[in-house]
């Protein structure tokens, strides 16, 4: 293996690392503080920032990085919880649309500076500025490479510009 390339995997390894280790101490941090598991907050996030508080089911699963049959397990447990309800989609007959509820905004509400806090004490207070544009940049490059095209399509993204997944 060349130099580049085990340069190139090594680097892929350590990004992998920190992205676990510092969604863990945020699990952590939220559990602990909260009692909210992330992957709610995560879910409570999505739904507050839609339209009148709602997302059909199969894009939320998309935007949190979920198997549809994970979100709605998830969703099952989060709906018995209060913080979420289940619609019929007004634009889909057979769609079905995540809502949350006053009592997930509450919780959101309560939630989200602990979390802003910890991006910023786990992430951002790591960059200098020249470190966070040349973050930006290769990210954003990455995600117009790879990132889906059309909701529907799986990640891993288009090939139209020649990349592979």
């Amino acid at each position: 293996m060349n130099r580049e390339r085990r340069e190139h995997l090594e680097l892929w390894e350590d990004l992998v690392r920190a992205h676990a280790a510092i969604v863990g101490r945020l699990e952590h941090e939220m559990e602990a503080e909260q009692g909210l598991p992330l992957r709610w907050y995560e879910v409570l996030l999505r739904l507050s920032r839609a339209p009148d508080g709602h997302m059909r089911m199969q894009d939320l699963a998309e935007v949190v990085l979920q198997s549809k049959s994970g979100l709605s397990r998830l969703i099952d447990r989060m709906e018995e919880a209060g913080l979420v309800s289940r619609q019929a989609c007004p634009s889909d007959g057979r769609g079905i649309n995540a809502a949350v509820t006053p009592a997930g905004r509450h919780r959101f509400r309560r939630a989200a500076p602990l979390h802003v806090r910890g991006i910023e004490q786990h992430f951002g207070r790591h960059l200098v500025p020249a470190q966070a544009a040349a973050l930006r940049s290769l990210l954003s490059e990455l995600l117009e490479i790879h990132a889906p095209a059309h909701p529907s399509e799986p990640l891993g993204g288009s090939q139209e510009h020649g990349q592979t997944a």
